[in-house]
């Protein structure tokens, strides 16, 4: 449990405290996955709640692999590609996706810490591995419906012509673009409120731990 713990604080600093990626945190961000995940494949770790959602977390960091190896490829053996403008849109929103899902899955992890340690037998019926699982579930499907949205938006922009406003094709272009725009601004606002919401949620628990 020391090291999922070790994990958390890693992945934390990784989506909620740097203000962007760098090699070296998604690097360690990486490592850390593959650690964890092979620690969960133990007898001995429990299957709760907790562990069900940083499985999930782990699980998250093959988007960035997927894209990091990708890239790689393409770089290193020079892979000529059809469409160079959508492949790089799709690597960065698998990149965005996983940023999506890490923060809420983090967040989902900090409120349950805070159901433990302030209504620890109210929330039981709350802290169940099956709620665990359909929270997870959710979170990836809402979060991968976001990417195929980001993902159609751009593909629309490299694609799109002069096409008259009236044409069922400018009309899913401007549906798709005012969509995705809202959705980018959505997702900016929110992931500030998760900011916030961890650090009141670690800085309750923390007071609530010092003053016991």
């Amino acid at each position: 449990m020391k090291d999922l713990r070790r994990y958390l604080v890693l992945k934390y600093i990784q989506y909620l405290v740097l203000s962007s990626a760098n090699a070296l945190s998604t690097f360690l961000g990486l490592l850390g996955s593959l650690y964890t995940m092979i620690i969960l494949q133990s007898a001995k770790v429990s299957s709760k709640s907790t562990t069900v959602l940083i499985s999930s977390l782990a699980k998250a960091d093959i988007l960035v692999s997927v894209s990091v190896v990708s890239e790689m490829v393409i770089r290193i053996f020079d892979v000529r590609v059809s469409s160079p403008a959508f492949t790089s849109a799709l690597l960065q929103n698998l990149l965005t996706a996983n940023t999506h899902i890490s923060c809420l899955l983090l967040s989902c992890v900090a409120l349950e810490a805070y159901l433990i340690t302030f209504s620890p037998t109210e929330s039981r019926h709350l802290r169940t591995v099956k709620n665990a699982r359909l929270t997870s579930r959710i979170i990836w499907i809402l979060v991968m419906a976001e990417c195929v949205l980001f993902q159609t938006d751009d593909f629309l922009k490299a694609t799109s012509t002069s096409a008259p406003t009236r044409n069922p094709c400018a009309l899913l272009f401007h549906f798709s673009s005012v969509a995705a725009a809202l959705l980018r601004s959505l997702s900016y606002f929110l992931g500030i409120i998760l900011r916030i919401f961890n650090v009141y949620i670690y800085y309750k628990i923390f007071f609530s731990v010092s003053n016991r």
